[in-house]
């Protein structure tokens, strides 16, 4: 796990902070509103105050900059060093315990040895046992003076290896944090419009900078807005399919790209500590339950399995999750992490089959169904930001909180949602109003449902060296707290993948089978 603690001031750099609602725009409940526009001139008098979503926005970036400190970067001989840095197990003990916290004092040296002064460092601490297919993670606390403590949890009795990886100094934090609140431009989106047998591509995306006429297609009641470059004399109505590609732009310096070589990220500086002998201890747990609090760590693996520290697993098998099934209407929204749990679940129950539903590429909707039990499990992608170099459908597009508007829900009803991966290239008002709409989604469906059962899944780390300027960890770990702390008080279950796939060392966006094996169990433990 990691944790940024440090204070600062109001960074340099300033965060645009994309106001859904600066005009009185009118609600629909239909798919999209479509509106042309060519620089259109907004009246004074229909300019309003910050909606309650836009403050909330606000106050939670706000939160978000405390974490991370400005640190320019002049010198790499000033960044943190792994080699220099020394780590100190404080109070040791001659036996340590199953069920025992172990602490280890950090303190972050650059590469003149020299003790750094400041934190923010991004860090990842794990410990694992392989011959046990055991792994968990640790938490990092920040003192914000170049000083941090690991704590372990030592959930399991055997012999315990123990890691904490230095993913990226300080000064390449900032530099990140930079660079992805520059703009909105790292992804080219390109939509395609279908009139009759014609058909042209013109470019799309969160925000253009356009003078030319433009098709704006607005999402939900807070209004969200994708826009595409108009074609000439076809309608923004014809807007068929979408596709990504990365723009070759980069908002860091070389110097600061130097930070992120491969050889720099993920470097080991508990390399020299010896292994820990852990014995026996009890423990008790109850049954999982949604709206329980989720400590961290919330689990670890041993032999392969996931066990969780706050709840207590029923172990399934073909009967239980059969009848447990039995009647359910299940919808996974989000993206191709949730897509693995549909191709996956028919592994889990085999009574499921696939409903062709005559959609195209690997992102159409999919549908999986028992009729005898009356099972029907759906997976939906979530809406803009898609990313993907396929050309997927905008016909029956996800946008979540106007799905999840659209379920009237019982006690047989669950939903699953996710969505983080796709909306790391952007500036995260982007993702935190999405969340936020989410959020009021979910309150709505418990006004009219309180029975109907939502779990949230978090986003998995995925691979360290592909991409860090737009598709970095440290993106998904700052979403991980923001989501966390929009949905922290909301009677909702929390599959920790973020923790989960910290535990099974993964460092993969799309983890192998063994990973989703174990999402699912804890999802069906929800449930069941």
């Amino acid at each position: 796990n990691f944790l940024f603690l440090t204070i600062i001031v109001v960074s340099e750099t300033v965060v645009r902070v994309t106001l859904w609602s600066v005009v009185n725009l009118s609600i629909s409940l239909h798919r999209w509103n479509i509106s042309k526009e060519s620089c259109p001139e907004i009246s004074t008098s229909l300019v309003k105050s910050p909606t309650e979503t836009e403050l909330k926005i606000k106050e939670i970036l706000q939160k978000i900059h405390q974490l991370i400190p400005p640190r320019p970067y002049t010198h790499v001989n000033n960044t943190t060093s792994a080699k220099h840095s020394t780590v100190t197990i404080l109070n040791p003990r001659d036996t340590y315990c199953r069920g025992d916290q172990l602490d280890i004092l950090l303190e972050a040296r650059d590469h003149l040895g020299r003790r750094k002064e400041y934190g923010g460092d991004f860090l990842r601490a794990r410990m694992s046992s392989p011959a046990l297919k055991a792994g968990a993670s640790g938490k990092v606390t920040d003192f914000n003076n170049g000083t941090y403590l690991v704590s372990f949890t030592l959930f399991w009795e055997g012999q315990v290896s123990l890691s904490l990886l230095l993913i990226h100094p300080s000064e390449g934090v900032s530099a990140l944090w930079r660079a992805r609140n520059q703009g909105y431009d790292k992804i080219i989106f390109k939509g395609k419009f279908v009139n009759g047998t014609s058909q042209v591509f013109t470019e799309c995306g969160l925000t253009l900078n356009s003078s030319s006429e433009l098709c704006t297609y607005l999402y939900g009641r807070d209004q969200e807005a994708f826009y595409c470059m108009k074609p000439q004399n076809i309608p923004c109505e014809a807007l068929t399919h979408v596709t990504t590609m990365n723009r070759e732009i980069s908002y860091l310096s070389v110097k600061e790209k130097s930070l992120f070589h491969k050889s720099k990220v993920g470097v080991e500086i508990m390399k020299d500590l010896e292994q820990i002998d852990v014995f026996q201890c009890k423990s008790n747990t109850e049954k999982c339950q949604i709206g329980k609090m989720t400590p961290a760590p919330g689990g670890y693996t041993l032999q392969g399995r996931w066990i969780t520290t706050f709840c207590d697993q029923i172990q399934l098998d073909a009967n239980k999750i059969n009848g447990c099934l039995k009647g359910k209407l299940i919808y996974l929204m989000g993206d191709s992490t949730l897509r693995q749990w549909i191709h996956y679940l028919p592994r889990v129950a085999k009574t499921l089959k696939f409903f062709d539903l005559h959609g195209t590429g690997p992102f159409k909707k999919h549908l999986l169904l028992d009729a005898e039990r009356h099972t029907q499990i759906q997976w939906k992608k979530h809406s803009y930001p898609f990313i993907t170099s396929h050309l997927y459908s905008v016909t029956e597009e996800g946008y979540i909180p106007q799905e999840i508007d659209q379920i009237s829900g019982d006690k047989n009803t669950a939903i699953v949602i996710t969505f983080g991966q796709h909306f790391r290239p952007f500036p995260i008002d982007i993702f935190i109003s999405r969340a936020i709409s989410v959020r009021k989604a979910i309150e709505r469906l418990f006004l009219r449902s309180p029975d109907t059962k939502v779990i949230i899944k978090t986003e998995n780390i995925r691979e360290m060296h592909i991409e860090t300027e737009r598709f970095g960890d440290f993106h998904g770990y700052i979403q991980y707290l923001t989501l966390n702390d929009i949905f922290k008080d909301l009677n909702v279950g929390v599959i920790d993948a973020w923790d989960m796939t910290i535990a099974y060392g993964t460092n993969n966006v799309h983890p192998p089978n063994n990973v989703i094996e174990k999402q699912i169990n804890m999802f069906l433990n929800y449930i069941c």
